[in-house]
C-alpha cells in the first residue's frame, strides 16, 4: 500500500489493488491508531484516531477531495496513485 501522503506524523495510504472496495477512502496511520476515512463525506469507516489528527486528515481530504477522487481510479485500474501535497 503506497504512501500518499505524510504530515505532522500522520502517514496517508491508498490501496491499489483493482477494485479496492468502495466508497472511495484513505487509510491514515499516527503512532499506534489506524483510520480509514471515506474521501467524499470524510465519515470514519474504520479505526480511531485522536480528533486533533483526524480533523487535520479530515482537512486535507477537503482540500484533495478531486486529486484523491483521481487516485482512486488510478488504483481501481490497478495503477499506483500519485503523491499529493502534504497538509501545511
Amino acid at each position: 500500500m503506497p504512501t500518499i501522503s505524510m504530515f505532522f506524523g500522520i502517514i496517508v495510504r491508498m490501496y491499489f489493488a483493482p477494485k479496492e472496495h468502495n466508497p472511495p477512502h484513505v487509510h491514515a496511520y499516527y503512532k499506534d491508531f489506524r483510520l480509514t476515512m471515506n474521501i467524499i463525506d470524510c465519515n470514519v469507516l474504520d479505526g480511531e484516531m485522536p480528533a486533533r489528527q483526524s480533523r487535520m486528515i479530515q482537512a486535507w481530504i477537503e482540500i484533495h477531495r478531486d486529486e484523491l477522487l483521481a487516485d482512486w481510479e488510478l488504483c481501481q485500474n490497478g495503477e499506483k496513485p500519485f503523491n499529493i501535497e502534504p497538509l501545511k
